[in-house]
């Protein structure tokens, strides 16, 4: 197994030039196969964590969570990801103690959403205060952990890039080392968000067929992910197969 500070240094070289695909696993097992293809690093997604589990997303608790980033982490010498939702609690300090308990779990990155509730986004000033928070936990474990944050807005309907640059600026300013915002598909869009946040890296969900890391990478893209997608192919290929 690659000691940690290892997988942690490469998850930051992979950020620091061209676009590499992090697949998103639900299981150990998943993340070996996955391995054994080739990938270079792993993220977690907790709406495949949560179906695992008969669960809907947003479902899955953080003891649920910290568990399944422990399997995924056991599984793979390759760095892990942890989608870890909205740090499991609403006030920058319960976002700070979660994270420090993440954070020993053995992940190299972690992801922190502003979405408060489905449909609703925390407030700006409080949103940065949660990143911040995070950023402070991170440091204070001389980890160096990669953070990531997140705006929902593109999930939330809230499709202005305007909106979601604001964010992610002003999260990248309180200390994340990667900015996503999941539901962005225009190329324009992407471009104005690589540029308004540069030097800092950018991820970009993978949400329909049109959509090709070849392309993304063009755009200036540091690394695609698919969320909560295989996972979904796997369960339909599982109910094709049960119903014939």
């Amino acid at each position: 197994m690659a000691d940690l500070s290892e997988r942690i240094a490469s998850f930051h070289a992979l950020h620091e030039s061209g676009c590499f695909i992090l697949p998103n696993p639900w299981d150990a097992g998943s993340a070996k196969r996955l391995q054994s293809l080739g990938f270079r690093a792993l993220a977690s997604s907790s709406s495949a964590a949560a179906w695992t589990l008969g669960l809907k997303d947003h479902e899955i608790t953080i003891e649920q969570i910290l568990d399944h980033l422990e399997r995924l982490c056991r599984a793979t010498d390759l760095p892990v990801n942890a989608d870890f939702e909205s740090g499991f609690a609403d006030d920058p300090s319960g976002v700070a103690a979660n994270v420090r308990r993440a954070l020993e779990t053995g992940i190299a990155g972690l992801s922190i959403e502003d979405q408060a509730a489905p449909g609703e986004l925390y407030p700006l000033n409080l949103a940065i205060e949660r990143i911040q928070a995070a950023r402070a936990a991170i440091d204070a474990s001389g980890t160096g952990t990669v953070l990531v944050a997140r705006t929902e807005a593109y999930l939330n309907n809230i499709k202005d890039v305007s909106f979601a640059i604001e964010r992610m600026t002003a999260f990248a300013e309180a200390g994340a080392d990667c900015l996503f915002a999941p539901g962005m598909t225009d190329p324009a869009e992407i471009v104005a968000t690589v540029r308004a946040v540069a030097p800092k890296p950018v991820n970009v969900l993978i949400m329909n067929a049109d959509m090709r890391v070849s392309d993304l990478a063009a755009l200036g893209v540091r690394r695609v992910s698919v969320g909560g997608a295989l996972a979904a192919a796997a369960w339909r290929g599982f109910d094709a197969a049960a119903a014939a």
